[in-house]
């Protein structure tokens, strides 16, 4: 067995495995809890009007990334308007993120003709996408609870009745 050769290597020794157990500690119980936040972003909105993370904790939130060239998008908006409508008054809030490669005049153009009632907003430069997972595909959505952890991610067009059970339970929470 090999022995520190003073107290003081092993007071320094001692230290480091205790701040190391508890690092693990930390990291084991994340990984447990599976809660993963918010990324602490703003969102500009069609009229240049910013929505910061921060603002959208105490309200059931959900983020959709989207593309006016995206079929699956376009289909699902509908759904999306309805899911809105039926649980906005109960404290849901939305936020419609056109990807960076969407023309803004596309994006309002359909904002607009569809009568969104929710928030549009640009990711002009890529950087929304990138702080939510580098999201690639569309329409992924975020399922945002009231303490600002993500609930659930769709990839693809959600099944709505399991969604709405969420928002359900999110919102009575």
């Amino acid at each position: 067995m090999l022995e520190p050769s003073s107290p003081r290597k092993f007071r320094l020794f001692a230290i480091v495995a205790a701040a190391a157990l508890i690092v693990l500690g930390v990291l084991f119980y994340q990984s447990l809890s599976g809660k993963t936040t918010i990324p602490d972003v703003t969102f500009t909105n069609l009229k240049g009007e910013k929505i910061s993370a921060q603002s959208l904790r105490g309200k059931v939130v959900m983020v959709n990334f989207w593309a006016t060239s995206c079929s699956t998008c376009v289909a699902e908006m509908p759904k999306m308007i309805s899911t809105y409508n039926q649980y906005h008054n109960q404290g849901l809030e939305y936020v419609a993120v056109a990807m960076s490669y969407d023309p803004a005049n596309y994006v309002l153009n359909y904002a607009e003709t569809r009568q969104l009632p929710f928030q549009v907003a640009l990711d002009v430069d890529g950087k929304l996408a990138q702080a939510f997972g580098e999201v690639k595909m569309t329409p992924t959505t975020f399922v945002i609870d009231k303490q600002g952890n993500i609930l659930k991610r769709y990839l693809g067009e959600p099944s709505f009745d399991e969604l709405h059970g969420i928002l359900e339970k999110a919102l009575k929470a």
